[in-house]
């Protein structure tokens, strides 16, 4: 029986150096991987990256060549078809290579893409990320793996670099899949405590009260602790995620929810309220839907 070229871990290339990838770049940098990065105007400042020893190449198809492991920390599925098929990524990828998708994409495209991929020789992996970029500063990100189980012990050490909490989810695009459940409940949450916050402000119930009988009651959880700072001082530090990402993952669960042929009437309602939040305030940041919720109340 032929055997799989052996899964090679050394040359660590990414593309998407944003609020994520930064510091995901400095912590591989840190554990001792030679990494280059795709110099794009989206990135974050790299000095400090290349301070570490990393390199900036401007040339999609260059990175990929030069790379045993490509990850993508790109936005979301369009983003990752426009680097595979529009720039050429695909076409350097082959026997003894991987890619990574760290992305929050829709799963039948992460299935498309995977097959694309391993017609090629190469290994397909996604693990999609929770927490914000404070925690991937700190190497302490939360990843959703999809991927066959030999490939995912391959590069566990690599993901080890930047992640505290590696969760393996099953098979490829199952990370994608359960990222999306994720995000559902999180921001299915983050939308009901808003409204629920509107209701009691316009009732001219004090926020210290509010935080009060949810936190010691059927409140309390992650996201009402990301969303408290919010509610008492207007500090929306806590949960920086925007609302077009909001509405972004909303829309894909909703397509995931289709193809499922799941019930989806509630995710609807909560996808449909972000979309109109971003219509009021693109540039809005999650704890904001408050404020929103409490101005239509009032029209």
């Amino acid at each position: 029986m032929t055997q799989s070229p052996p899964i090679a871990t050394t040359n660590i290339a990414i593309i998407g150096v944003g609020y994520m990838g930064h510091g995901i770049a400095r912590n591989i940098l840190k554990a001792g991987f030679a990494l280059k990065f795709l110099d794009h105007p989206g990135n974050q400042p790299t000095d400090d990256v290349i301070a570490l020893g990393g390199q900036a190449e401007t040339d999609v198809q260059a990175l990929g060549q030069w790379a045993d492991v490509v990850l993508l920390c790109v936005t979301g599925t369009p983003e990752v078809e426009d680097v595979l098929y529009q720039q050429g990524l695909l076409e350097t990828l082959g026997a003894g290579k991987t890619l990574i998708d760290c992305s929050t994409a829709i799963p039948t495209s992460t299935q498309r893409i995977a097959q694309d991929v391993q017609t090629r020789g190469a290994r397909f992996i996604d693990a999609p990320m929770t927490r914000t970029p404070k925690e991937a500063e700190e190497g302490r990100l939360n990843l959703i793996v999809g991927a066959d189980p030999v490939v995912f012990e391959a590069v566990l050490p690599l993901l080890q670099s930047f992640a505290e909490n590696i969760a393996h989810a099953g098979d490829v695009s199952a990370g994608h899949q359960m990222k999306l459940i994720h995000n559902f409940v999180s921001l299915g949450f983050a939308a009901v405590l808003s409204e629920a916050t509107a209701a009691a402000q316009i009732a001219g119930i004090k926020p210290q009260v509010l935080l009060d009988i949810l936190g010691k009651g059927g409140g309390d959880g992650v996201v009402f602790n990301r969303l408290k700072p919010y509610i008492s001082d207007s500090d929306a530090s806590g949960f920086t995620f925007s609302m077009a990402n909001a509405a972004k993952d909303m829309g894909y669960y909703e397509a995931m929810a289709a193809d499922l042929h799941v019930h989806g009437a509630i995710a609807a309602s909560v996808s449909d309220t972000y979309r109109q939040a971003v219509e009021q305030k693109p540039d809005a940041k999650v704890p904001e839907l408050i404020d929103i919720l409490r101005r239509q109340a009032r029209k």
